[in-house]
């Protein structure tokens, strides 16, 4: 995650929303997210925003000075929550479909919390908003340049057939990975217990690993 430095910084500057409940500070945040994540920055309305946050505009532009502002608050927030994630990756586990099968546990652990952040992110790096454009070139791709690295290092390659190309391997199992998840993402909700779905959803992933492993691995 952040350095103290960073975190220091970022709370001083958004004190007045850091000292709001947990709770609320959700609230707005997944509010103000997905109103970005389906109107893009010019589009996106902060009026929609304090509507469903159940708060006044007064108080909105209390806690951050616009709606850039605001935008800014988020991308940091989401590389926060990215960088977590990543700091969670055990580098040790050296096999290629451990190490996903590890790191979308994760994401289900925060999608539970802040259902729209990852699509958010993903999004931003599509932005064509002069006025946030050149951010979030800086910020985000910057992120996601350091998560590959990280998610494919100590990876042990030998493990892959030697007339298997591994780079074409990997975006299949990418490609699996990520419409399996998605598919995972929609029933979560429907479970209380993120524990007890995390134990279905690997018993579901390790039958899908098993092709895998077996198309690919020696």
């Amino acid at each position: 995650m952040w350095s103290n430095y960073q975190r220091k910084e970022f709370t001083t500057i958004y004190s007045n929303f850091d000292k709001l409940k947990a709770e609320k500070k959700e609230l707005i945040i997944n509010v103000a997210i997905k109103e970005f994540v389906q109107n893009g920055f010019d589009k996106a309305s902060t009026n929609e925003i304090v509507k469903e946050a159940k708060i006044s505009k007064g108080s909105l532009f209390n806690y951050f000075i616009s709606k850039k502002d605001l935008y800014v608050y988020l991308i940091e927030y989401g590389i926060q929550i990215i960088e977590s994630l990543y700091e969670q990756i055990d580098l040790n586990e050296t096999d290629l479909f451990k190490r996903i099968e590890n790191i979308g546990l994760q994401k289900l652990h925060i999608h539970r919390n802040f259902p729209h952040v990852f699509d958010f992110l993903a999004s931003s790096t599509q932005e064509e908003s002069e006025e946030v454009k050149d951010m979030i070139k800086h910020k985000v791709d910057s992120i996601y340049d350091r998560g590959t690295e990280i998610i494919y290092r100590n990876i042990d390659y030998t493990m892959f057939r030697e007339e298997i190309d591994i780079e074409k391997a990997i975006e299949i199992l990418n490609w699996t990975m990520f419409g399996f998840g998605d598919k995972a993402i929609q029933q979560i909700n429907s479970f209380e217990d993120v524990g007890e779905f995390g134990d279905q959803y690997l018993k579901e992933w390790e039958k899908y690993s098993e092709i895998l492993k077996h198309s690919f691995y020696k």
